[in-house]
């Protein structure tokens, strides 16, 4: 699946091998080119290769912090993921002729049984726990109808969506069987969702390069929340009187597009906007060809994910189309929910995630640095670069003006005190001092978020650990690396971003490096 998503060829019509043995084979490759990287000496590498070097020891290191956990023995989506996305990935970029990428998703499609199979043998229920299997259990059910239905609309010539619709039937089949596989596995799941301390600080310590642990990161967050609370308070006042942002918030938010395809052309119509004012203020360089196109979120993506996202072009094909995916419900998800998700995408607030998932947040920066001639930098990077990015972007537009109405301001605020949130509650479940429902409880008072958002939000942070509290981590870190990058006289806003976001999605300590030398 990964091959496909970087769009290196021959390998759209496998899975891959999920069995025990096959994870063990590529830990002890890991352990092998750890050990070659780190006996590379400094001398005789330029800077760009003893980054690169740094790069790929950096996520091997990370690799090893987390290689007790053995998440393949504890959660379903590193079985359920490839399985559809491996199919799905295939026709949203459409890198090769219809009847080959037919035959590719007729064989990953006919692939699925014997991965499910594998997962009941790796999964443990003294291992598992209860809400990440959960998670699973909604991604295996929309797996069913996007097998079954959805794939073989894909393809226009008769012949080939038949072989599709078999081979469909043959996955639908499977996740059918694994379903309540799943259901059994959440009842008897006794495991924990908690990384715990030790390994929450050793991945931002060597995969990250921070130089810091989780009790600091908690802090930074907290410290954060405390300054944007404030800013909040003295905006929410100018627009509406109260220093009450939250309620002041819940006004706004009041006003939001009423169904999802509302949404949908709401994300539409401000993600252009955003990319002429790139133009108009020559903020960055825009490559040619470039085109973000904005759809609905995939349906096996919706029960796991309550927020936009961004999946990127292909890195080793020409191709520079990316797609941004509006944050569609769950199918059957009740009329009240609905209007609740959407009330966490109201119309002042689109403009601030059209920034950060499109121009000049994930889309410009992914298709920007696909202009580094280091391949490696294509292949590996961080969300501590990628979403800090993202969320630098949302600061830097409206530093130059783009938010005209205070409350699109607000709205921007309340998305960047959101991920200050992140930072306190992500630490706080993983070191083991904060419950599940504490957590959503704080994600829905000290942020603006609905409780159907907030629950899916926290599934997410015992699911992912580390990554919530990449956006705001890796905005501020930018934003340090420009301050330096003034006071040295390097160049104009322009070059600062094209010179950072064009050296990868770096760890920070790496891409300071990349950048200033």
């Amino acid at each position: 699946m990964s091959a496909t998503a970087l769009g290196i060829d021959g390998y759209d019509d496998q899975l891959g091998d999920f069995s025990a043995a096959g994870f063990a084979r590529r830990e002890a490759r890991s352990d092998h080119w750890q050990g070659v990287l780190e006996g590379v000496p400094d001398d005789g590498l330029s800077m760009d290769q003893r980054i690169d070097r740094d790069l790929v020891l950096s996520s091997l290191r990370g690799g090893a912090v987390m290689r007790d956990w053995a998440a393949w023995r504890r959660d379903p989506a590193v079985y359920l993921g490839p399985c559809l996305s491996g199919v799905f990935t295939l026709f949203l970029h459409r890198l090769h002729p219809e009847p080959e990428l037919a035959r590719a998703a007729a064989a990953r499609l006919r692939a699925v049984p014997e991965v499910l199979d594998t997962a009941r043998t790796n999964l443990d229920a003294d291992l598992a726990n209860r809400l990440i299997v959960e998670r699973g259990v909604g991604q295996c059910r929309a797996g069913i109808g996007y097998a079954r239905s959805m794939v073989p609309t894909e393809v226009h010539e008769p012949s080939l969506r038949g072989d599709l619709a078999d081979a469909g039937e043959v996955a639908a089949a499977a996740f059918e069987t694994f379903l309540p596989f799943l259901e059994e596995l959440a009842a008897s799941a006794a495991g924990p969702y908690a990384i715990g301390e030790e390994r929450y600080s050793g991945l931002l310590r060597h995969k990250e390069l921070l130089g810091y642990g989780a009790p600091e990161m908690r802090e930074r967050g907290r410290a954060a929340w405390t300054q944007l609370d404030a800013e909040m308070a003295d905006l929410a006042e100018q627009v509406d009187g109260s220093r009450d942002w939250r309620a002041v918030m819940e006004r706004v938010n009041a006003d939001h597009p009423g169904t999802p395809e509302e949404m949908r052309a709401e994300y539409e119509d401000w993600t252009p906007r955003a990319r002429q004012f790139l133009v108009d203020r020559e903020l960055v360089t825009l490559p040619e060809g470039e085109r973000c196109l904005v759809e609905p979120s995939p349906p096996f993506q919706r029960p796991v994910l309550a927020v936009a996202s961004y999946n990127a072009p292909p890195a080793f094909k020409p191709s520079l189309v990316g797609h941004f995916f509006v944050p569609y419900p769950p199918e059957a998800t009740s009329a009240e929910e609905v209007q609740q998700r959407l009330a966490d995408n109201s119309t002042q607030g689109v403009p601030t995630t059209a920034v950060h998932e499109a121009y000049p947040g994930h889309h410009w920066h992914l298709t920007w640095m696909q202009q580094n001639p280091r391949t490696l930098r294509q292949a590996v990077r961080t969300p501590y670069f990628t979403e800090g990015w993202a969320l630098y972007a949302e600061r830097m537009m409206r530093e130059q003006g783009f938010f005209t109405d205070p409350r699109q301001e607000l709205c921007h605020l309340d998305a960047r005190i959101f991920r200050a949130a992140r930072i306190v509650v992500d630490t706080s479940l993983h070191m083991g001092d904060m419950t599940v429902d504490e957590a959503v409880t704080f994600m829905s008072t000290k942020a603006t978020l609905t409780e159907p958002t907030a629950r899916a939000e926290v599934g997410r942070y015992c699911a992912w650990p580390t990554q919530a509290s990449s956006y705001l981590t890796g905005s501020l870190e930018i934003e340090r690396i420009r301050k330096r990058w003034f006071a040295e006289d390097r160049g104009d806003l322009r070059a600062f971003h094209d010179a950072i976001a064009g050296s990868g999605g770096l760890p920070i300590a790496l891409a300071e490096r990349a950048v200033l030398g």
